[in-house]
């Protein structure tokens, strides 16, 4: 008996010995939203438009809209929404279209809201990679510029700019 209490407990210090494989995925979209887009997301995978009961696909750069009862994806709005300001508007990020009748009803609160910041006029240094944003970098220059290097530390974050500013080597 005493054996096969110290084999069980042998087998659980075992079990609890090994380490755990975790996995962990960051999926980070900031680059590809829209100047317009609300400020405040690393990932964004749509948007919904209360104000016109649409929704934008940051993935697929297209907006989507019912249109008799059909969904059209479409790189722009249509001309029905053509006075619609996407600056102004009031943007929920939400995970799908699907959810279509539950938005509408749920996020009707949001129609003419205007008091949303959006990426374009955030002077957040994260969205900085956004093309058209007005303290752009870039695209493909903030990897560069924010990356590490080959000792492992920040590339310009040495408190030595020798006179030529930051970010300059």
């Amino acid at each position: 008996m005493k054996k096969l209490i110290v084999i069980g407990l042998l087998g659980i210090i075992g079990m609890i010995s090994r380490p755990a494989a975790a996995q962990i995925s960051v999926n980070v979209n900031i680059g590809s939203q829209p100047l317009w887009g609300p400020v405040g997301y690393d990932h964004v995978d749509y948007y919904y438009l209360p104000d016109i009961e649409s929704y934008y696909s940051v993935p697929r750069q297209q907006f989507i809209y019912m249109d008799n009862g059909r969904w059209i994806f479409s790189a722009s709005l249509p001309s029905r929404y053509r006075s619609y300001n996407l600056y102004n508007g009031y943007k929920v990020v939400v995970n799908s279209y699907d959810n279509f009748n539950s938005d509408r009803v749920r996020y009707a609160k949001y129609k003419k809201v205007r008091t949303q910041k959006v990426i374009k006029y955030s002077n957040d240094s994260r969205y900085y990679v956004v093309k058209g944003h007005p303290h752009g970098i870039p695209p493909g220059q903030a990897k560069k510029y924010y990356g590490k290097d080959n000792k492992g530390k920040d590339k310009h974050n040495n408190g030595h700019d020798k006179g030529r500013g930051k970010g300059r080597d």
